[in-house]
């Protein structure tokens, strides 16, 4: 016996579509403009801003395919659809953004002592370019970062870039008043530091929604007790949450009720109590149960507390 509080199956992502879109597009230009800036001034710090927008570019070109897919329709075997591709979109970001990273910071440490020569004046300019377009990219993404794991991780690429750029500019600002070129090496390790923590974040986080980790925010004690204290209801047992993707928390649980409560069809009403329950305490809109009398349990091979 199910009961199912879900309105729809459409993801958080989704409703940022359009703002990715242009996030995507002011990167892609970014990267370009960065690229020849690093090339006409020999800076590594431009090139590392650069290789880390290129990298944000393909993640949230990965994402806003993902969201794609997402949108279809669950059917045949796919009974959420495509929904967990933006989960496995983040994966992939998480370890681009990793590999950029270390990349980054090994070639900083291989200029070490042997800083080539700097055009500062062309450096600034190309990371002014990049600090104004990451700041309308962090303004267009920052309402949806709470909802959704992919814009999320778009919007922490952003942020990280918008340090980056700080850096650079400081770097080129120092090489400009003072000539001292190691100001880039120091710039690029700086990038690459911002990189590394943020990727293993996203990551972290993609991988508890893979591995089916309970959702944050919902401590697996408490939705029992609250389960135990509808009228009715004797124990709880097979108690699971989870995400499917990012804005949709589901949760399934085998609830022993009294022999009257079957007996006597108040089944929909015990559904019910434990739906509007769940839903206002914990956000789990998508909540399936199974009710049993207290002789079923001995019919079950295995159980889980």
């Amino acid at each position: 016996m199910g009961h199912d509080h879900a309105s729809a199956h459409g993801t958080a992502t989704g409703g940022h579509r359009r703002r990715l879109a242009l996030v995507l597009a002011l990167t892609g230009s970014v990267f370009v403009i960065e690229v020849v800036g690093a090339l006409l001034s020999g800076s590594l710090a431009l090139l590392a801003d650069a290789g880390h927008m290129a990298t944000d570019a393909l993640g949230i070109g990965m994402a806003l395919g993902a969201v794609t897919l997402a949108q279809r329709p669950a059917r045949g075997r796919r009974t959420f659809g495509w929904q967990r591709m933006e989960v496995l979109a983040a994966v992939g970001n998480g370890l681009l953004l990793l590999g950029v990273g270390g990349y980054v910071v090994v070639e900083a440490v291989r200029r070490i002592g042997d800083p080539p020569e700097i055009h500062s004046g062309w450096m600034l300019s190309v990371a002014l370019v990049g600090l104004a377009a990451n700041v309308v990219s962090l303004a267009v993404l920052h309402a949806g970062q709470g909802e959704s794991l992919n814009t999320r991780g778009a919007y922490l690429e952003v942020l990280g870039d918008t340090f980056g750029s700080l850096a650079v500019i400081a770097a080129a600002v120092v090489i400009a008043t003072t000539g001292w070129t190691g100001a880039d090496v120091v710039a690029s390790l700086a990038v690459g530091c911002l990189v590394l923590p943020r990727a293993w974040t996203l990551l972290r986080e993609a991988l508890d929604v893979l591995l089916e980790t309970a959702p944050k925010g919902v401590d697996l004690t408490e939705v029992r007790a609250h389960v135990l204290s509808v009228d009715g209801v004797l124990e709880v047992h097979d108690l699971h949450a989870w995400t499917i993707t990012s804005g949709l928390p589901v949760l399934s649980a085998h609830v022993v009720v009294e022999d009257s409560v079957l007996a006597e069809g108040h089944g929909g009403r015990v559904l019910d109590a434990l739906g509007v329950c769940l839903g206002d305490h914990f956000d789990l809109a998508h909540c399936t149960f199974l009710l049993e009398t207290p002789g079923h349990r001995g019919h079950e091979a295995a159980v889980h507390d």
